[in-house]
């Protein structure tokens, strides 16, 4: 087998096929040394919250195992009672620290456990099946609305100033969680929306998207994803990006005509 050394050139090239939104003079920066939440600041606040926040996290833990344990045929609704419980107790979390973007990517999630990634078409059920399989449309787009605002927000709030300014690792795990669960609503949506209508409050700009527009969204935020800590959101970004790959058949292609047929060894 034949061995390639590339240029760092090469190698920036071939990480920015991979990562469209890659910048190979950027990286994040991480500090432990600053406050693991930036506006939490207040260290005996903090230790509070998180400590709710566990709870509420260790109560939906607990809701799972039972659930998937389960054979009564009430189970579904129990699991239902039990998470609508944690999203109340998360509420008045977020309604003491509005600032909180970890409180408000875990109620995003909630959102997505009880109407899965599917609430922004008219018909949400699918695999993995959401709690609740037939929800009243209302509901299903105030749900919609909520998670995606609770994601917006959570990336707003923990985002750098600047490509070079430090976050803590605590923010840069929950920027990720807020990316890649983004990109789940996204990247489901743009797979379905053939077979399936848009169901969205006017409210959202996504009310006017097209597949493709899902689809680069969902490309972008995988790419952040992975950026901040999620290797595999990072693989996943250009399998998704329709012009990422289309670049990156042609510059391997190029590559392949250039060190011959090992490059793909």
């Amino acid at each position: 087998m034949a061995y390639i050394n590339l240029s760092t050139r090469d190698v920036n090239v071939l990480e920015k096929i991979k990562d469209p939104e890659s910048n190979p003079a950027s990286g994040v920066i991480t500090d432990e040394s600053l406050p693991r939440d930036p506006h939490v600041t207040d260290a005996a606040d903090y230790d509070r919250v998180v400590q709710q926040e566990r709870a509420s996290i260790a109560k939906i833990q607990t809701i799972e195992a039972e659930f998937s344990e389960s054979q009564l045929q009430d189970a579904n609704e129990t699991a239902i009672k039990g998470y609508q419980q944690c999203l109340a107790e998360l509420e008045n979390l977020i309604s003491e620290f509005p600032n909180y973007a970890s409180a408000r990517n875990n109620r995003a999630q909630i959102m997505r456990r009880l109407y899965g990634d599917a609430m922004l078409l008219d018909i949400t059920t699918g695999m993995p099946l959401p709690l609740i399989e037939q929800p009243d449309t209302e509901e299903k787009r105030k749900a919609a609305v909520r998670a995606l605002d609770d994601l917006e927000k959570s990336i707003s709030l923990l985002s750098p100033a600047t490509l070079s300014t430090p976050i803590s690792p605590q923010a840069a795990r929950t920027l990720s969680m807020a990316y890649t669960q983004r990109a789940a609503i996204y990247l489901r949506t743009s797979k379905l929306l053939s077979d399936r209508r848009l169901d969205i409050n006017t409210s959202r700009e996504e009310a006017k998207w097209t597949r493709v527009d899902f689809e680069q969204a969902a490309s972008h935020d995988l790419a952040y994803g992975g950026r901040y800590g999620n290797q595999i959101a990072k693989g996943l970004a250009v399998s998704v990006n329709p012009t990422a790959k289309l670049c990156g058949q042609i510059v391997r292609e190029a590559m392949k005509k250039e060190y011959g047929p090992s490059f793909d060894a």
